[in-house]
């Protein structure tokens, strides 16, 4: 068994170290906000924070987690109590298709929590990792500024 602490509740899964925490997530635990997109680590469909960092879920095997701390898109906020950068998505119409944007905001997030007034060119450069085949790069942009800007309000 692997003790793991995801969203602040504690879950104990019967599965191989080298399972991949997005299949944990996904498969185990039923949480699939958390999507898969190329499987290597480079679109960013699958970021989750571990211990507060942006991570690619699907390199990560959960054998070398136990007793870290994990968060989800599902744990990022509530429909009664949404994340700044949730609702800045929302205000901004950011999602089309919406298959990435889990990984777009909880890229978003943690680039946020490191620089809460972040430029455009350290938004490019964050969030560059993190692919949108809809391409909205712009709007994307735009709600990170917007959430900044609430995060900075209070």
């Amino acid at each position: 068994m692997i003790s793991l602490t995801i969203n602040g509740e504690a879950h104990e899964v019967d599965v191989q170290p080298e399972m991949p925490l997005l299949w944990v997530l996904r498969d185990e635990l039923g949480l699939t906000g958390t999507k898969y997109g190329c499987g290597i680590a480079q679109c960013g469909a699958c970021t989750v924070h571990l211990d507060g960092i942006a991570v690619r879920s699907c390199q990560l095997r959960v054998g070398s987690l136990q007793g870290a701390s994990i968060t989800t898109i599902e744990g990022l906020g509530t429909p009664n109590a949404m994340h700044a950068v949730q609702e800045a998505w929302s205000e901004k119409q950011v999602a089309q298709c919406g298959y990435c944007q889990s990984g777009q905001m909880m890229q978003a997030a943690s680039l946020l929590t490191t620089t809460p007034k972040p430029t455009d060119a350290q938004i490019d450069a964050v969030m560059s990792g993190n692919l949108c085949r809809c391409g909205t790069y712009p709007r994307i942009r735009a709600a990170i500024h917007a959430a900044s800007n609430k995060l900075q309000e209070g």
